[in-house]
């Protein structure tokens, strides 16, 4: 069978040329492209596409916002954690540095206290701190860091900013040993500032003192002021002692006076240690037996 002028069927028939067909679609994008230029007809088109694929481009971004936020939440996590440690670093500092000022600022008080008070002894005396309290439960006595090389004497008085708080009754080369007031032994000759009534103190423990030595008809009253006579020849006259809280006059022909220590005396942590005013004469000499 002769296949002379036998023509393809339809389906394998070739259109234009490759280089042709290119060329008409170039010129076709360019006409379109001067056209929407000049009279911007795709507008519309490319509003309603960019509705269309909006719902498809967030789902292709939403994988890489979740690792970005996630990172982004992350990291600010770890910053903040630091900034709150470091904050609490800030604050504990701060609060300690505080806690310091506010000692520095109680100790500055009760030193401007104590200075006030030696200026108005006007007599010797010697600043010292309280170290701790004495190893004896049955005495009140306190350790002061002052001794012998400073000037301490045993019998000196010693006074916080409001008062009398004891008497040195031991002393050692650096440290020395004071006997309270509220002391069960101690005992502290005293007049009473309104009327100059003279009694002796004596401590009774649990923070309080009596006076004792006193007729029951004498006029002391609640509320009278004490400070020390000097007719020991120890203590400097007119140092404040304490303050009566009560006076019972029904028991005997003494009468029984509670008295309160004007002084911080459990709680004092600066005291002066005061000097005498002048050593008391020797005593007189006996006189002899059998006789003038």
């Amino acid at each position: 069978m002769s296949l002379v002028g036998h023509q393809p069927p339809p389906i394998f028939r070739r259109g234009p040329a490759p280089l042709a067909r290119l060329f008409v679609f170039v010129a076709l994008c360019l006409v379109l492209l001067v056209a929407d230029l000049r009279f911007r007809y795709l507008e519309v088109l490319r509003n309603a596409l960019s509705v269309v694929t909006y719902p498809l481009q967030m789902a292709a971004s939403t994988p890489a916002d979740v690792v970005r936020n996630a990172s982004r939440y992350f990291g600010t996590l770890v910053d903040v954690q630091l900034e709150n440690a470091e904050l609490r670093r800030h604050q504990l500092g701060a609060g300690e540095r505080l806690l310091r000022f506010e000692q520095l600022e109680q100790e500055n008080l009760h030193l401007r206290e104590l200075l006030q008070m030696s200026q108005r002894v006007q007599t010797k005396s010697i600043a010292a701190d309280i170290l701790y309290n004495a190893p004896d439960p049955f005495a009140r006595k306190v350790i002061l860091d002052r001794g012998t090389q400073q000037g301490v004497e045993a019998g000196l008085a010693v006074l916080d900013a409001n008062g009398v708080i004891g008497q040195v009754t031991r002393v050692h080369p650096v440290q020395s040993e004071v006997t309270l007031l509220t002391d069960r032994n101690q005992s502290i000759p005293v007049s009473v500032v309104r009327n100059g009534v003279r009694g002796v103190l004596y401590g009774v423990g649990r923070g309080m003192l009596e006076m004792r030595h006193v007729l029951a008809e004498v006029d002391i009253q609640p509320g009278d002021r004490l400070v020390t006579s000097g007719l020991d020849g120890i203590f400097v006259p007119g140092l404040p002692v304490a303050t009566v809280t009560r006076v019972d006059r029904d028991q005997d022909a003494f009468a029984r006076i509670e008295c309160e220590p004007l002084a911080a005396i459990e709680r004092s942590v600066q005291v002066l240690v005061i000097g005498r005013a002048a050593y008391p004469p020797p005593p007189p000499p006996p006189e002899p037996a059998g006789g003038r």
